[in-house]
């Protein structure tokens, strides 16, 4: 593997995390292990395509683990690894600061959660 080179190490934690699905999908993964369909519910606006990437580099990237039940029909289960519990705290902070956020924005976040659920 070739060495990388970072200009400051919240590049390194971007380039794990980063982008708009793989925090929530950690986020989501906190509270115990889901099955991909259960993630597609909790995520409408994910693409399968797009889901089944992000899964696959978190889990290239040793955050999340893959179970696969050798069983008919097929099951597969993803959850934090040990490795990826030690994000929880930053995760915790990044959720903190965004209800905050909409707050200062919004006033009212229920107000903002309502508006996503009438327009889903």
């Amino acid at each position: 593997m070739k060495k990388k080179k970072y200009n400051i190490s919240v590049e390194a934690t971007l380039e794990v995390i980063g982008g708009k699905w793989k925090c929530v999908i950690l986020c989501h993964l906190t509270h115990g292990k889901k099955r991909t369909n259960e993630l597609r519910r909790l995520m409408p606006d994910i693409t399968q395509k797009m889901l089944t990437q992000q899964l696959r580099e978190l889990e290239a990237d040793g955050v999340i683990n893959r179970i696969a039940y050798n069983q008919v029909p097929p099951k597969v289960e993803y959850e934090l690894s040990d490795y990826g519990q030690s994000l929880e705290g930053i995760l915790d902070s990044l959720c903190a600061w965004g209800n905050v956020h909409i707050t200062k924005v919004y006033g009212d976040k229920t107000l903002v959660l309502e508006e996503s659920v009438l327009n889903d």
